[in-house]
C-alpha cells in the first residue's frame, strides 16, 4: 500500500512539473532576437552573454519594446537547466501611428502582462507590463523578475509619448 502511494504522489509530482514547465515556456508575445553580446568566456558551453530582442506590443500596434536581458551560459545555460540574473533593460519607442483603445485609456488594463519569458527552469520569469498615464498621454513599460518564493527589485521603465505619426 506504501509503495502505491509513494507511486501516486511520484506521478502527481511528475505531471506537476510537465505542466509547470509548459506554463513557464509559453509567452503572449514572441521576441525577435536582434543581437548579442558575450559577456564572460566559458570553457565548456556557451559564453554568458547579454541578449536583445524587440517585441510588439500585443494590444497597441505601432508600440514595440526593445529588450536586453542576461543569458546565462555554460554547460547549464546549453542545457537549459541555469537560471538567468534578474539583470535586464527596456527601452519602447513609438514607430508608426498608435491609436489606444478603450480598455486602455480608461486604465483597465493598467499592469497588464505584454510579454514574459521563462528565465530558469521553474518559477522564474522575466515579464513586462503595460500602464498608461492619461493626464500626460504615455505608455509606460515596466520589466522586472519574479520567482515564486522570492521576486527580486531589480526593474527597468520606458515610455512612449502617444503622439500623432507622420
Amino acid at each position: 500500500m506504501k509503495i502505491i502511494k509513494l507511486l501516486n504522489i511520484k506521478n502527481l509530482l511528475s505531471v506537476l512539473l510537465i505542466c509547470t514547465l509548459m506554463l513557464q515556456t509559453t509567452s503572449y508575445v514572441m521576441a525577435e532576437k536582434i543581437g548579442s553580446v558575450s559577456t564572460k568566456f566559458k570553457i565548456l558551453g556557451a559564453n554568458d552573454k547579454v541578449v536583445i530582442e524587440a517585441f510588439d506590443d500585443p494590444d497597441i500596434s505601432g508600440a514595440t519594446c526593445y529588450l536586453s536581458r542576461a543569458k546565462t551560459g555554460g554547460v547549464s545555460g546549453m542545457v537549459g537547466v541555469a537560471e538567468d540574473t534578474s539583470d535586464a533593460s527596456i527601452a519602447c519607442r513609438q514607430i508608426g501611428p498608435i491609436s489606444l483603445p478603450e480598455k486602455v485609456k480608461n486604465g483597465d488594463e493598467d499592469g497588464v502582462e505584454v510579454f514574459k519569458k521563462s528565465t530558469s527552469l521553474l518559477f522564474k520569469s522575466l515579464q513586462v507590463v503595460r500602464f498608461y498615464d492619461a493626464k500626460r498621454n504615455v505608455l509606460i513599460y515596466l520589466t522586472y523578475s519574479d520567482r515564486i518564493i522570492e521576486g527580486s527589485p531589480k526593474n527597468s521603465i520606458s515610455i512612449i509619448p502617444v503622439t500623432p505619426w507622420h
